[in-house]
């Protein structure tokens, strides 16, 4: 497995690796209109160019060097909180899962977050995504949860994980 800092022109791949992931990741869990408002909002060409802006957000591409494929993607503001670094978005396709493909990237993550002095890594997780389990697999803890409207009557009913770097 390779990850590959993502540029403007991979946009396009990132919005593709996010709709089959979500099809499959959130199927039961969101409405189809839901599922098509976040994707079409969070995952337009202007907010991830928005995100590559940012000198603190960086976006990699999650590569299989067996077979040369595309698996995925991750997502993350360092600095986003006083030593805090979040993870904004980590998403495999469904056949990749299991692969250990999540597991090194989060490996990956937790070496750039020390690196550059963040203390620990946030994220949210929708309640009812399986995800939950994988992330306390790696050390995660729930440290909260909220519902947080995201616009057009929808909303995202999380929990708000850590993972307490240790140097």
């Amino acid at each position: 497995m390779k990850l590959i800092k993502a540029t403007e022109n991979d946009i396009p791949m990132i919005q593709d690796l996010a709709r089959r992931s979500w099809e499959n990741a959130y199927a039961e869990i969101l409405s189809k209109e839901q599922m098509e408002f976040m994707l079409s909002t969070m995952y337009s060409q202007k907010e991830i160019a928005n995100h590559m802006q940012n000198p603190n957000y960086h976006y990699f591409l999650i590569q299989d060097e067996s077979n040369d494929s595309f698996e995925g993607f991750i997502g993350y503001e360092i600095g986003y909180e006083k030593e805090t670094t979040k993870l904004h978005r980590i998403y495999l396709i469904p056949e990749s899962k299991g692969k250990g493909f999540g597991k090194k990237a989060l490996e990956f993550l937790n070496k750039e977050v020390s690196e550059r002095g963040d203390k620990r890594i946030i994220l949210n997780v929708n309640k009812y995504n399986s995800a939950k389990k994988f992330y306390e697999s790696q050390g995660y803890k729930v440290y909260d949860e909220g519902v947080f409207d995201i616009g057009n009557n929808f909303f995202m009913d999380d929990y708000l994980m850590e993972y307490l770097i240790h140097k």
